[in-house]
């Protein structure tokens, strides 16, 4: 086990790069199930979840190697279409494989997934989307069997856009025979790319970037070779350190318009903002607005950004609402904060912040991923030491974070510890 030690109250300042998006990747690297043949995929970070996404696939007797940032695949040793529990349970995004195996070799057997210790996700789009596609699917022992000769083109209409189920039915239809259409469709950048990276193999997929996918299948792909996008998500809290501590700091290799509405937060909040074509300055205000935030499906404000933009409007003075219309219990990190001296209160999926700018270091714990991330944060302000335990969940997510915020001139280390 590992623990980040932080002692709070430095301003952040200077240059940080930005990783490849954890996200964007763990949908490009089952993609490329689809085609047999070697991949390199540049701008990998280094992470646990696309560790646990390389042994996933190798199980299934692909060839996974990282050289530096380029990820090399050989999809063309497949020999198994099991996704097994031991692999999935470590990561909701194993999921990704069911369609890929089902386009490609007409069967699948996926276990249910696991992943962050919070909340229902279910997987019934997924399931309900693939039935459509004429898969035959049962659910047996927690496990997924799928089956199919050859997946047929169909009409899908989400209730509520599903990043996952887009990317899952999108990598199925591809190879489906006829024409396939996604309605209420994520329009997540990660989905977008893994659009782009399809028809780049010789998918043909028309609306990317909309709402409405239309797909009409093919027979056979290729490989191809792609660069990850910059990861949103990472920018967004590093944006944020930079505002919590008052300090001033520069992201480099990003993409501004992946993070319109959390800079539009952060302007809100007092915090001056200037962009270049792949980089963002953010300069925080003396003193912190308070700014009420509701999670939304993209281009809205992100859920996974809900647990740092709780931590920043700690340190802001005055009252802030934070609801989060995606997962309606994810604010586990809460009482953490609390036990830093953060007064929050959450009724249902609504949180309100009492701002103070007065924390306290303690030993806190995180619980997932994004919570982790909000507990470094309020570490970075806190008076005295903050030890934050189980750090592994924000390994799934963070390339070296201890490290970029090291160069930033936050003092957090990362220690060995028995605590759990």
């Amino acid at each position: 086990m590992d623990k980040f030690v932080i002692q709070g109250g430095t301003k952040l300042s200077g240059e940080v790069t930005i990783s490849g998006a954890k996200n964007a990747l763990l949908a490009l690297m089952p993609a490329t199930i689809l085609a047999p043949g070697k991949y390199t995929l540049d701008n990998t970070p280094d992470l646990r979840d696309v560790k646990t996404m390389s042994q996933l696939l190798e199980t299934m007797g692909l060839s996974v190697s990282l050289s530096g940032k380029r990820l090399h695949i050989d999809s063309s040793t497949v020999n198994k279409f099991e996704a097994p529990y031991e692999q999935v349970k470590k990561m909701r995004a194993s999921i990704y494989v069911l369609g890929p195996l089902l386009a490609r070799y007409g069967e699948a057997r996926v276990s249910l997934p696991g992943g962050c210790a919070w909340g229902p996700r279910p997987v019934n789009y997924h399931i309900e989307g693939m039935k459509k596609l004429g898969a035959d699917i049962k659910i047996e022992h927690g496990y997924i069997f799928a089956k199919a000769k050859r997946l047929k083109g169909a009409r899908i209409s989400f209730d509520i856009p599903s990043v996952g189920a887009t990317g899952n039915l999108l990598m199925a239809a591809v190879l489906a025979d006829g024409g396939t259409l996604i309605d209420n469709a994520a329009m997540e950048p990660e989905i977008n790319q893994l659009a782009q990276f399809l028809k780049k193999m010789g998918a043909k997929i028309h609306g990317i970037g909309t709402k409405r996918l239309d797909i009409e299948g093919v027979d056979e792909l290729k490989p191809v070779h792609a660069a990850t996008i910059p990861d949103r998500i990472e920018a967004g809290t590093f944006l944020v350190a930079g505002a919590i501590t008052g300090g001033t700091i520069t992201l480099k290799n990003c993409i501004p318009d992946h993070l319109s509405a959390v800079l539009s937060k952060l302007e809100q909040a007092g915090c001056t903002i200037t962009i270049e074509r792949s980089s963002i300055t953010l300069q925080a205000p003396s003193k912190l607005g308070p700014v009420d935030v509701t999670t939304d499906v993209y281009p809205g404000f992100p859920t996974d950004m809900q647990a740092q933009w709780i931590a920043l409007m700690c340190k802001a003075k005055g009252t802030s609402v934070i609801t989060d219309s995606i997962f309606v219990d994810r604010f586990k990190h809460v009482p953490e904060l609390n036990r830093l001296g953060a007064r929050v209160e959450v009724e249902d999926n609504i949180a309100v912040v009492r701002g103070n700018g007065k924390l306290k270091g303690a030993k806190v714990m995180s619980t997932d991923l994004r919570a982790s991330a909000s507990l470094i944060l309020a570490g970075l302000i806190a008076e005295g030491k903050t030890e934050v335990l189980r750090v592994y969940h924000i390994d799934r997510g963070y390339e070296m974070i201890e490290k970029k915020l090291g160069q930033l001139g936050a003092k957090i280390e990362r220690v060995q510890t028995d605590e759990y």
